[in-house]
């Protein structure tokens, strides 16, 4: 046991140390992307590149968002309205999708219908298929269905999310079967057990499945980029992007506008971080 002690102690410290090393890498580059956000115009093109600005400025952050006069014309970079519609489009994503996917977890895990077996195996088939695959078919669907360079164009395909039907329906598996047919046996309905059984039992997986849906959608870049050509309609990241086109050598205002897109989603994550972890451990739910 004295042997076996110190050996304890020296491991744990090793796996520690790994630990802190593997979290430094991590958060080094967001800070390093933070910092240089507030750096004077060109000071992060020197060599070796400075991790301190020599003074804190707001320069990056007025030019990105605030509206001025230029030439006797009213310019801005449209962030601040592109803010608006990526937390629209998220939010419409994440709620409609929870509203089609849940329910259809649900289904697969505790309903018996005819061709669920097939159908099960077809959608986990489906997730080795890439998503660019479908892009241009979907496009030209759209382009037919007049959905181009709208907001439904952008959130229809994001609602009934695959992977977020098999996350629902394997939490519901852990769903003891004994409390979903007392329910039937008491005449409760269908609707009224999902309501008032299972709905309480899965919180911590649908706040999980929320986060990844909401995170998914502002981060999308590709999709809107196809779908959206009026500025006006632009989410974050295609409006970011747009602003590289001709910033790209302006690596603090680039940065800025990295903080400006990060900076909501990672609070977010952070605020909901304790139904995250239940949510990826909502297997061990008991009846």
């Amino acid at each position: 046991m004295a042997v076996t002690a110190p050996r304890f102690r020296i491991g744990a410290i090793l796996t520690n140390a790994l630990v802190a090393a593997m979290t430094l890498v991590v958060t080094l580059p967001l800070a390093w992307m933070v910092t240089v956000s507030f750096m004077p115009r060109g000071e992060s093109n020197a060599f070796p590149p400075p991790f301190w600005p020599s003074r804190w400025s707001l320069e990056n952050y007025y030019e990105l968002l605030a509206r001025r006069l230029i030439d006797g014309a009213w310019f801005d970079y449209r962030i601040v309205p592109a803010i608006g519609n990526s937390l629209f489009v998220a939010a419409m994503s994440t709620l409609l999708g929870l509203l089609l996917t849940v329910p259809a977890g649900y289904a697969f895990a505790k309903l018996r219908f005819r061709g669920r077996e097939r159908l099960l195996k077809l959608l986990i088939a489906s997730l080795v298929v890439p998503g660019q695959v479908a892009m241009l078919p979907l496009f030209l669907i759209f382009k037919q269905l007049g959905l181009i360079n709208s907001y439904a164009g952008v959130i229809l395909p994001s609602l009934a999310g695959i992977f977020a039907v098999l996350f629902v329906r394997q939490a519901t598996l852990a769903i003891p079967d004994e409390m979903i047919d007392a329910a039937r046996l008491d005449g409760a309905s269908e609707a009224r057990i999902f309501r008032t059984i299972v709905l309480p039992l899965l919180t911590p997986v649908t706040v999980t499945l929320a986060l990844f849906m909401f995170l998914g959608s502002w981060n999308d870049f590709l999709w809107p980029l196809i779908v959206l050509a009026d500025q006006h309609l632009y989410t974050l990241p295609v409006a970011v992007a747009a602003i590289a086109r001709e910033h790209a050598a302006d690596g603090e205002l680039m940065m800025a506008s990295a903080v400006v897109t990060t900076m909501p989603v990672l609070l977010l994550f952070l605020a909901l971080q304790r139904y995250y972890i239940g949510g990826l451990l909502g297997g061990s739910i008991k009846g």
